[in-house]
């Protein structure tokens, strides 16, 4: 009989690193929609923008494309190598790095973007360890770009972590970036078609933000 796998928080690395195995691209190879609404308005050519827990690099190959100055990090090593192909086959030059969220340097007011594409693997304590670095690596004027489930994606099943305590709620959005400027806040439905990891239906919600 073949053990039973882990639980997908209980063994992140191996759990992606599986997912991310597969032939093909989890979540395509397209930018997320949020983050390409917004970034042409937020970040010019030679800014510095960290992409977290970019996976198989769309998001982040996709900015560093535009002329941005891209860092960015994952916790599986399949997933940032197929990144890695994926930016040398376009031609985008992004400084990928093997990382949990809590190793990552975070540099001190070092970037001029954040993106944060459906980071829903942190439960409650790691996210806000995580929302904190991530306020605190951008400088003055930076601005944040975020998206995420909300708890009534439980009911469309379409991607996301499949549990409550991971997903986003406006309300907690605002308290965990109260020090920051809101540009925009958007609670909405969408269909996504985002390789197979995001199709169909979804409940979603969006911010940008700057750093005062």
């Amino acid at each position: 009989m073949n053990p039973k796998p882990p639980a997908p928080f209980a063994d992140p690395a191996g759990t992606w690193n599986r997912r991310f195995e597969a032939d093909g691209f989890l979540f395509g190879t397209e930018p997320n929609g949020w983050l390409r609404e917004h970034a042409g308005a937020l970040w010019r050519p030679g800014q510095r923008v960290l992409c977290v827990a970019d996976g198989e690099g769309r998001n982040s190959v996709w900015l560093a494309g535009r002329g941005l100055r891209v860092d960015a990090f994952d916790i599986a090593e399949v997933g940032v190598a197929k990144a890695m192909r994926l930016a040398a086959e376009q031609g985008a030059t992004v400084n990928f790095a093997v990382s949990d969220s809590d190793a990552y340097p975070w540099p001190e007011a070092a970037y001029d973007g954040v993106a944060a594409i459906f980071v829903q693997f942190a439960d409650p304590a790691m996210r806000a360890r995580l929302f904190e670095n991530m306020k605190r690596c951008l400088k003055p004027g930076g601005a944040l770009v975020l998206l995420g489930y909300t708890p009534r994606q439980l009911e469309y099943k379409t991607g996301g972590p499949g549990q409550l305590s991971h997903l986003y709620t406006a309300a907690m959005l605002r308290e965990a970036f109260a020090e920051l400027d809101t540009v925009e806040m958007r609670e909405y439905e969408a269909d996504l078609a985002e390789g197979s990891g995001h199709n169909g239906r979804s409940a979603l919600i969006g911010l940008v933000a700057r750093r005062r």
